[in-house]
């Protein structure tokens, strides 16, 4: 492994994490671990570790570009959820595959699923080359989730929506969570729900501004 990588991870851990209220000693030994040069670009590769959200691919006729998510907004997200050993993850716009991979070190198993067949393809490779076989990557429409594969303890969702579809929320299991961004640019606030009975329950937990995961954009509200 690259030293210098080495090294910025450990600067990520300590100057970005650490210093936003990241405490979970397993979520922070995962990201201190998994080589995030390695899910973007060469080109990219020396800007992996910085405090941005980074592009992953443009933007096309499937809808807006991708991005991997900045480091410290990812890793709160993370641990609100409280993903704990043995749980199953569904990890919807798992993009090139970093946040299934450090999913995959404190969970149980996860299901990276994503919609762009060729970021599929790349994660797919990814994560087998690097040994994150607890992963499987599946392809298909974000918003519906993946019911084969369901009920989830803890879904995912990697980048900003307006809205949460409500066939994620059903893919919860009993006492389950969903954490995702909601609301455009610094508008964005982490919220967390729980699934109780047939009742999911929501709470408000820290602003975050992350890029957009397409297709998720709220409907227009009808005005008489």
């Amino acid at each position: 492994m690259n030293a210098d990588f080495s090294q910025h991870r450990a600067k990520m851990v300590d100057g970005q994490l650490r210093t936003t209220d990241v405490t979970n000693q397993p979520l922070l030994a995962a990201m201190g671990s998994v080589p995030r040069e390695a899910f973007v670009e060469a080109r990219r590769q020396q800007l992996a570790y910085i405090d941005e959200d980074i592009e992953i691919a443009p933007a096309g006729a499937a809808g807006g570009a991708r991005y991997l998510m900045e480091p410290s907004p990812f890793a709160k997200l993370v641990q609100l959820a409280d993903v704990r050993q043995g749980d199953v993850v569904l990890d919807v716009g798992c993009g090139t595959g970093y946040s299934s991979a450090v999913l995959s070190l404190i969970a149980g198993s996860v299901i990276a699923l994503e919609s762009d067949s060729e970021l599929a393809e790349r994660a797919g490779s990814l994560l087998g080359s690097l040994g994150y076989d607890n992963v499987a990557v599946v392809q298909g429409a974000l918003r519906e989730g993946y019911p084969d594969e369901a009920p989830y303890d803890v879904i995912v969702i990697e980048g900003s929506v307006g809205e949460i579809p409500e066939a994620l929320f059903a893919q919860l299991k009993e006492g389950g969570r969903l954490v995702a961004v909601e609301g455009v640019g610094n508008a964005g606030v982490a919220k967390l729900y729980v699934k109780d009975g047939d009742v999911v329950t929501g709470r408000r937990a820290f602003n975050a501004a992350v890029k957009p995961l397409p297709g998720f954009e709220k409907a227009p509200a009808f005005e008489f």
